[in-house]
């Protein structure tokens, strides 16, 4: 074994704004190795810091532990393999997508646009969503700690940090329902329906006020306990708040966080929601008939047929859905709308739900290859036209308009959010 220099002098940082910078000299003979060992970590009390410390000063022990975390990260992540023709897809796939999910995404809560550390009520569920092929542990873990993040009136903190306690209260209107929906995807997959009788607590922290549309806090947990079943109910229910044309008030924004403009007077309401909302009472009615809950089924069943019913009148354009309408009766993802005349999340989730009468399915997805698919640059675009010129304002997406208008707009259309449309101009450009 080489020569090891263990160097541990260095003095305690205070922990505000601290920087650490080392500076030393090594001497090396001709064809020489030496190993250099430098240790940084936290642990809860000093003789866990010692213990470490202790353990780590050994060159065979390092070499043991890199060696153990390799077997594990390569067990989970040969979990699930796929092949397809194309191999540079297939390298992505098979192992660094996984890796990059689970250290970046649930551990780091780091990712590509979003490196505050926040945990996210519905970006963290369906980054599990995608890793119960790995380990399904994950998404139920994920399900617990979304529970707790809950308030007894349904809602849920759009994002929060687990260190401060801290997090948004928004209107939202589509967080809450990744719940029930991340539910039922768990007993379908694993047959464990113990979870459903886990009881878990919410938070406690002051409602909205009237045209609030968020608020950051500090939150604590509550008193109160519930089973995780009655959580997913509370959620529904919740989301189960509807305008004059049948469909879901939008609040301040739903899937796409970039149409936060459109429902703050609290009379806005979303098509593709009311999609998302209809999948999740089709798959949870069947939940509570699993349970014997028939009333609830029942009541769950009458809803999303109206709901259907609305979804295929009022939602619908002509040749395709419609994606929303804003507090004073504006239509987006219409034909009569000067920009996002077709958004392509609507049509998709006509038919991922469900919900679509059978020809207004065909046709809308007729639409989407007509329009969406752009076959010349290989992408498929969220919606066309961009917002640019328009005097409707549904805030994030229009105050990217204006930059380089001709490559600026391609890039636009294809994108949920302002992070990816910048990121995405620099790569594209």
């Amino acid at each position: 074994m080489p020569d090891c220099l263990f160097v541990d002098n260095f003095e305690s940082c205070s922990g505000i704004g601290d920087c650490l910078g080392l500076e030393f000299e090594v001497d090396l003979k001709e064809y020489e190795e030496k190993y250099l060992i430098f240790q940084i970590g936290q642990e809860n009390t000093l003789p866990e810091i010692e213990r470490v410390s202790q353990k780590f000063q050994k060159v065979e022990n390092i070499c043991k532990s890199m060696e153990e975390v390799s077997r594990k990260w390569m067990n989970l992540t040969n979990n699930l393999t796929i092949k397809t023709p194309e191999e540079s897809l297939n390298i992505l796939a098979n192992g660094w997508l996984v890796y990059q999910t689970i250290g970046c995404r649930l551990w780091g809560k780091s990712g590509f646009y979003q490196s505050g550390g926040a945990n996210g009520f519905r970006d963290q569920l369906q980054d599990c969503l995608g890793m119960k092929y790995i380990d399904v542990q994950l998404l139920k873990e994920q399900i617990e700690k979304c529970c707790r993040h809950q308030f007894i009136e349904g809602d849920v903190l759009h994002w929060w940090h687990e260190e401060t306690k801290k997090g948004v209260r928004t209107r939202f209107s589509d967080d809450l329902l990744w719940l029930p929906y991340s539910v039922c995807e768990y007993i379908s997959f694993s047959d464990d329906t113990e979870i459903l009788e886990e009881q878990l607590e919410y938070l406690s922290g002051e409602k909205l006020k009237e045209f609030e549309n968020e608020s950051y806090q500090l939150y604590f947990a509550s008193d109160i306990k519930e089973t995780i079943y009655e959580h997913c109910i509370r959620a529904i229910n919740h989301a189960c708040n509807f305008g004059e044309r049948g469909l879901p008030k939008i609040g301040s924004g739903d899937w796409n966080d970039g149409f936060s403009n459109i429902g703050t007077k609290g009379k806005g309401e979303s098509v593709w929601l009311g999609f998302f909302l209809y999948d999740v009472l089709n798959r949870f009615s069947k939940v509570c008939e699993m349970r014997n809950d028939f009333e609830k089924a029942e009541e769950y069943h009458k809803i999303k047929e109206e709901l259907k019913k609305n979804l295929n009148t009022n939602g619908w354009d002509g040749r395709w859905y419609k994606r929303a309408i804003m507090d004073d009766n504006t239509e987006i993802g219409s034909i009569e709308s000067q920009e996002c005349k077709i958004d392509s999340i609507s049509q998709s989730w006509s038919v991922i739900s469900g919900a679509g009468d059978n020809d207004k399915k065909y046709i809308s997805m007729q639409e989407v290859q007509n329009r969406l698919v752009d076959k010349e640059n290989r992408l498929i675009k969220l919606f066309t036209p961009s917002f640019s010129a328009w005097e409707i304002n549904p805030r994030l997406y229009k105050s990217l308009s204006g930059r380089n208008e001709r490559k600026w707009r391609t890039v636009h259309t294809c994108c949920y959010l302002d992070h990816y449309c910048k990121l995405s101009f620099r790569v594209w450009r």
